[in-house]
């Protein structure tokens, strides 16, 4: 129950501090009426998400291993290295802690107008199709959670695994933004989402499945091509 919990209040704090840095960024610019270039905001964004990875791994990974993300979960199980039961109890977990975290934001804002939700088409900041979206999504988190799932292939990477995962993190939100707002991760984007409600509901499958594809792949590759070789450096 300890883990289940953990990835609770990992994914919460993931939606708390990445989802409000990019309400409160924009926020707070969108009021002051400046023009500011949005590779600013974007940095500030990824960099936010990225270290509240490194946050939570390394304070809740040694109880859950600090997934806080369905596609990270489902690619673990894919890959051999998670049971059916956990899997079940961490995408409990992870969603509830992602609709929490984004309750929390609408207390803090007092509005469920913008959570962080992520989107396409007039709801992407380069109106990105859902094609594109989706494109965007699985590749991204294939990138995500192949990295998560290189690096902790071996007990020697234990001590910088959170720091090598937040910094991918950082790395595809860069990318990712422009385009969806980045999810890669379904809790983080149902969340926002369910409470927002309107076109990030209706939108969210997108935001569910393409990052769920891409973790599936991930472990496939793993599985294929990079798992033999951990073994052997084991």
């Amino acid at each position: 129950m300890k883990k289940y919990i953990a990835e609770l209040v990992g994914t919460c704090v993931l939606v708390v501090c990445g989802c409000g840095t990019a309400v409160a960024a924009n926020t707070l610019i969108g009021n002051m009426g400046l023009t500011i270039p949005l590779g600013f905001t974007t940095l500030a964004i990824a960099l936010a998400f990225g270290l509240s990875i490194v946050a939570m791994a390394y304070s809740i990974g040694n109880v859950s291993g600090c997934h806080v993300n369905p596609a990270v979960s489902i690619g673990m199980f894919a890959a051999g290295r998670m049971t059916g039961k956990d899997l079940v109890g961490y995408l409990v977990a992870q969603f509830a802690g992602g609709i929490l975290g984004a309750a929390i934001l609408m207390s803090f804002f007092g509005s469920n107008d913008s959570l962080g939700q992520n989107g396409y088409g007039d709801a992407s900041a380069l109106g990105c199709s859902m094609a594109t979206a989706i494109t965007v999504e699985a590749v991204l988190t294939f990138i995500f959670v192949l990295v998560v799932l290189g690096v902790t292939s071996k007990t020697e990477n234990a001590s910088v695994a959170g720091l090598v995962i937040g910094l991918s993190l950082t790395l595809v939100h860069l990318i990712g933004i422009p385009f969806t707002g980045t999810s890669v991760n379904p809790a983080r984007s149902f969340g926002p989402a369910l409470l927002a409600g309107g076109q990030a509901l209706a939108q969210v499958p997108v935001f569910i499945i393409a990052p769920i594809i891409g973790g599936l792949v991930a472990a496939l590759f793993y599985r294929l091509v990079l798992a033999d070789k951990a073994k052997a450096d084991a």
